[in-house]
């Protein structure tokens, strides 16, 4: 058994395979609204390999769609976070290293799938591309500095070890979508239907819906946010995967 040590998860990885062999990868095509097929690289553990490629794109795409005044300050604080190594859960989809950025990707190019479907190529009439990439790229954001790796004892093979498990430690508990909003805005002015496509973007899911606040009345007056709902599980349940 060999213990490596990983720079950006801040934990231990372990190899038990009898050969040590860490080459080998599984390579899943995704088919984008762009029409290309993005290659999301696993180990053989299935953990994301790929968190720079993807911050790479990320950051392009602000730098492309995004113009609005502020964004180059939240670009800077994005970058002293844990944003492109967070992964997007503890235990659901995506959470892995690199989950969180991963995720954002997949649901900014399902999103503009949708938009295209259901309004056509001139779906930007409907919702500029700007606004799309502002809702996609930081519906999530709430999620920062969320996550912690932490070690339980775990059997393998008859022998114990510590194996790191993601956890959670919400460092400012404001909720989940209004707590993007909250974020983003400190940074960038977002329009009102920027905003409650983020905030309600859970749909269902969302405690509050839970609690019986209605989504009927929100969603008939907000078509977008539905859409953008839309989006977001169709790339979670589609696009990703829980890795055990």
């Amino acid at each position: 058994m060999q213990f490596l040590e990983s720079s950006t998860l801040n934990s231990v990885a372990i190899d038990v395979s009898s050969s040590g062999d860490k080459s080998f990868t599984y390579i899943f095509m995704i088919k984008v609204a762009s029409k290309v097929n993005y290659c999301y690289n696993y180990n053989k553990n299935g953990d994301f390999m790929e968190t720079n490629e993807n911050k790479i794109k990320y950051l392009d795409l602000i730098k492309n769609n995004i113009k609005r005044e502020g964004i180059e300050n939240l670009v800077e604080w994005l970058n002293k976070t844990d944003f492109f190594v967070s992964p997007a859960s503890t235990k659901y989809h995506s959470n892995v290293e690199g989950g969180l950025c991963l995720h954002t990707l997949n649901v900014y190019n399902r999103f503009l799938k949708i938009l295209e479907s259901e309004y056509g190529k001139n779906w930007q009439d409907y919702c500029s591309l700007e606004s799309a990439t502002i809702i996609a790229l930081f519906h999530d954001i709430c999620k920062v500095d969320t996550y912690t790796t932490e070690f339980r004892n775990v059997k393998e093979n008859g022998v114990w070890i510590q194996k790191p498990y993601y956890a959670v430690n919400d460092k400012l508990p404001y909720g989940h979508g209004e707590k993007s909003v909250y974020i983003v805005n400190g940074f960038i002015r977002l329009t009102r239907e920027e905003a409650m496509c983020i905030n309600w973007h859970m749909g269902e899911y969302d405690m509050r819906a839970k609690a019986g606040v209605s989504l009927t009345d929100i969603y008939y007056k907000y078509p977008l946010a539905l859409l953008f709902h839309i989006a977001d599980v169709e790339a979670t349940y589609l696009d990703e995967r829980i890795t055990k």
